[in-house]
């Protein structure tokens, strides 16, 4: 990204509706300059600004993964002007991105790891990305075993599901989704993310646990992580939420000495112990 102020342009494919709720859609973009498609290379973990010309801009978590060319992918809950206008985008419209921005999280040192990934709700999207790039067959045989706990309120909540129903199909992945009380036609787990963490306890022996989701989750999952054995530099979380410019200049993500925008927002759950009481 030669200048950080001046999004790329990108075409929407796709709007697609995630949840029953109607509140989270999946957007698809592809590249329109082929020069911007070569330069934008990125790794799971990363986010974006993503714009709506003549609206404003916010920053979410790339979905996709670089094993994915040609298109990025984001999953948004309309929750203000910017990303009601994005909800009501039509597809074949131009949208702008800015990125990819911050760090990312740290493949080189998780190749010949166990992985378990736990997010809930629809903060599963970085989360999503580091998942397909693991279970691409040119990456696979890089990592351990995977085991992904995912949960939302209801079975429409859940994001990706058509994946989610793919994953559930391979026997190198350990899936368990789960929500929060019985519903008809459920056959999956029920009960929050950390009883089910606790439940499926997977083991911390030369493993990461990579944590996504909203701050009660967070908060209850750690010491079921803790209890299970895992150290704090064996757990890995996002602060994604705390951008806005995404490049350090605003200083709306500083927490401490650190720019989560720039230091961030991938940190191992030792680095936030340092960090102001906040987190």
């Amino acid at each position: 990204m030669n200048n950080p102020y001046l999004p790329i342009p990108m075409k929407l494919i796709k709007n697609f509706r995630e949840t029953d709720d109607k509140l989270v859609n999946s957007f698809t973009l592809e590249f329109i300059n082929e020069e911007d498609k070569k330069n934008f290379t990125y790794t799971p973990g990363q986010f974006a600004e993503l714009s709506v010309f003549g609206k404003g801009e916010s920053p979410f978590g790339i979905a996709s993964s670089p094993t994915e060319p040609g298109i990025l992918k984001f999953s948004v809950a309309k929750v203000g002007k910017v990303t009601t206008s994005l909800h009501l985008t039509e597809e074949g419209t131009t949208l702008g991105v800015r990125g990819p921005l911050g760090n990312s999280f740290p493949i080189e040192k998780l190749k010949g790891k166990n992985i378990v990934l736990i997010s809930g709700g629809f903060a599963f999207t970085t989360l999503r990305s580091l998942a397909t790039y693991i279970l691409n067959e040119n990456n696979r045989g890089d990592f351990g075993n995977l085991t992904i706990i995912y949960g939302a309120r209801t079975p429409g909540l859940l994001l990706y599901k058509e994946e989610l129903a793919e994953w559930d199909k391979r026997s190198d992945i350990d899936l368990h989704k789960t929500i929060d009380k019985p519903a008809e036609g459920w056959d999956g787990k029920v009960g929050f993310v950390p009883q089910v963490t606790e439940e499926v306890a997977p083991s911390p022996e030369n493993t990461y646990a990579i944590v996504c989701g909203p701050p009660i989750m967070i908060k209850f999952t750690m010491p079921a992580l803790e209890k299970l054995g895992f150290k704090s530099d064996q757990i890995i979380m996002s602060l994604e939420n705390r951008m806005k410019c995404g490049i350090g200049m605003c200083g709306r993500c500083n927490v401490g000495s650190k720019y989560v925008c720039k230091d961030g927002p991938v940190f191992t759950r030792a680095q936030l112990l340092e960090m102001p009481n906040e987190y």
